[in-house]
C-alpha cells in the first residue's frame, strides 16, 4: 500500500528549526522525514508539539553532521538509533531507520535499515505511521490517510501481536482514540485490548500515569472511559470502582464554568469516592505528591458540601483555598448535581471568583496582652478565636475582634481552669 498527497499548511517544513534538520540530514545518500504525530496534526490543522524526524542515516553519520554544522547533538537513545538534536533551542529526536529482522513470540530482533515501509510497519497506529518529506509530500504505506480522514484509530497489522509487544498500547489506543477518533473505536482493535487486559499489570506505574493523564483531558474522553469500563480495563489501572457518570458530569460542569480540562479533577471524579481511594490511586499510578494531596482533598467528605447555605460555602473555601474548595465543590456537584439544582452547584462553583476570604486579623499579641502565655495554650487559644470569627461571619470592626477575643479567652481559662 502507498499512498501521497502534499501538505499544504506547514511551514515548519520550509523555514526555522524542523527545516534546518531536514536540510542537514537530506543528500548524500540519505533521506530524512518527519513522522508521526506531527504529520498527522498537520493534517488536522491541529498544533503539531514535537516534531520527529526519522533517516536513513546511521546515528555516527547523524552526529557527524550535526558536529559539522554546528548544531548540538545529544545520544539520548544511540543503542535505539536515536540522537536528540538541539537547534535554536528547540529539540528533534533523529531515529535512523528500523526493521523486525526476526520475530519470536512477543519480541522481535531490530536491526536499523533503510526502508521506509518497513518503518512505518513498526508503528503502533496507522494514523501514526504517516511521514513528510523536506517537499511536503506526505508518504503512506498503511492506511494512515485515509484513517486520519475518517476519525478512524487502527493497530498497524495485527493488534494482537502489536499489543503484545507492548501492553502500553492498550492505554494509547483508548487515549488516541478519545483525542482523535471518531464515533466508537475500532472493533477489532477494541476487542484485542479486552484479549489482552491482564498484560496490563507487567507495565510500570509510571508509564500507566502519563498515559491515563494525557487520557483524562482528551476531546473524548468521557466515551473512551465508558469503553474501558465496559470492557473491564479499568479495574485492573485504578484497583477499584470506576464512576463513569460523574466523569461525564465532571467534563459537563468543567465546561458550564469555563474551566480547561484538569487531568487530577477529572481523575477524582472517575476514581474517587474517599479518600482511601485516593491513597491507593496514589500507590497503584506513583502519582505526584501535589496530585495525590489534590485527590485527597476532593474525596474528604465532600457529600457535606451538598445542599449548605452561603456562609458555610464561605467557610469551606476560607478554610480549603480557592483551588481545593472548587475541586471539592465539583465533585459533590458530579455526584450529586441535576438539572434540578444546576444554577444552586453552579454558583457555590463560582463563590471564588466573586469573594475573597480576608484574613484572620487576630495575632498572637491579642491574646498575650490578655494573659495566654507563648506556648501550646497560645496554638489552641488563637484556633478556638479563629473559629469563633467564622462563625460570626468574618467580622472586621474592633469591637467585635475585641469581643471574640475577650470570650474566647475565658471560655479557654474556664475550660483549663488556668
Amino acid at each position: 500500500m502507498s499512498d501521497r498527497r502534499l501538505l499544504d499548511d506547514a511551514p515548519w517544513l520550509t523555514s526555522g528549526p524542523a527545516a534546518r534538520v531536514l536540510e542537514l540530514l537530506n543528500g548524500n545518500g540519505e533521506e530524512a522525514r518527519v513522522v508521526g504525530g506531527a504529520v498527522r496534526n498537520a493534517l488536522l490543522k491541529l498544533p503539531t508539539g514535537d516534531i520527529d524526524i526519522a533517516t536513513t542515516a546511521l546515528p555516527a553519520e547523524v552526529i557527524r553532521r550535526a558536529k559539522a554544522a554546528g548544531i548540538k547533538s545529544v545520544p539520548t537513545g544511540v543503542e535505539h538509533g536515536t540522537v536528540t538534536l538541539v537547534v535554536d533551542g528547540q529539540p528533534f529526536e533523529v531515529t535512523t531507520l528500523r526493521e523486525d529482522v526476526e520475530t519470536f513470540g512477543r519480541k522481535a530482533r531490530v536491526a536499523f535499515g533503510r526502508s521506509w515501509v518497513r518503518d512505518a510497519e513498526r508503528r503502533d497506529f496507522t494514523i501514526n505511521g504517516l511521514s513528510v518529506d523536506a517537499d511536503g509530500v506526505v508518504h503512506d504505506h498503511v492506511g494512515g490517510l485515509e484513517d486520519v480522514a475518517a476519525g478512524r484509530v487502527r493497530f498497524i497489522g495485527d493488534p494482537n501481536q502489536r499489543i503484545a509487544e507492548d501492553y502500553l498500547r492498550i492505554l494509547r489506543f483508548f487515549r488516541i482514540h478519545a483525542a482523535y477518533g471518531i464515533g466508537e473505536p475500532d472493533r477489532t482493535g477494541y476487542l484485542a485490548c479486552i484479549g489482552g487486559r491482564a498484560g496490563l499489570a507487567t507495565l510500570s506505574a509510571e508509564r500507566v500515569r502519563m498515559e491515563m493523564l494525557k487520557l483524562m483531558i482528551a476531546a473524548g474522553a468521557a466515551g473512551a472511559i465508558v469503553a474501558m469500563a465496559e470492557g473491564g480495563l479499568l479495574l485492573p489501572i485504578f484497583g477499584g470502582v470506576a464512576y463513569t457518570g460523574p466523569f461525564a458530569a465532571m467534563i459537563a460542569a468543567e465546561r458550564a464554568l469555563g474551566l480547561a480540562p484538569n487531568a487530577v479533577r477529572r481523575l477524582g471524579a472517575v476514581a474517587v469516592a474517599v479518600t482511601e481511594d485516593a491513597r491507593r490511586l496514589a500507590l497503584r499510578l506513583r502519582l505526584t505528591n501535589s496530585e495525590t494531596k489534590a485527590l485527597d482533598s476532593m474525596g474528604h467528605r465532600w457529600w457535606r458540601l451538598a445542599g449548605m447555605d452561603q456562609a458555610t460555602a464561605r467557610r469551606r473555601l476560607y478554610r480549603l483555598g480557592a483551588d481545593r474548595y472548587r475541586d471539592r465543590l465539583m465533585l459533590a456537584w458530579a455526584r450529586l448535581g441535576d438539572d434540578r439544582n444546576w444554577a444552586q452547584w453552579h454558583d457555590f462553583a463560582t463563590l471564588p471568583e466573586r469573594w475573597s476570604a480576608p484574613k484572620f486579623p487576630l495575632k498572637a499579641a491579642d491574646f498575650m496582652a490578655r494573659g495566654i502565655a507563648e506556648g501550646r495554650a497560645l496554638g489552641q487559644v488563637l484556633a478556638l478565636a479563629e473559629d469563633a470569627w467564622l462563625a460570626a461571619g468574618f467580622p472586621l470592626e474592633q469591637a467585635a475582634l475585641a469581643a471574640i477575643a475577650d470570650q474566647t479567652v475565658a471560655r479557654f481559662t474556664r475550660d483549663h481552669r488556668l
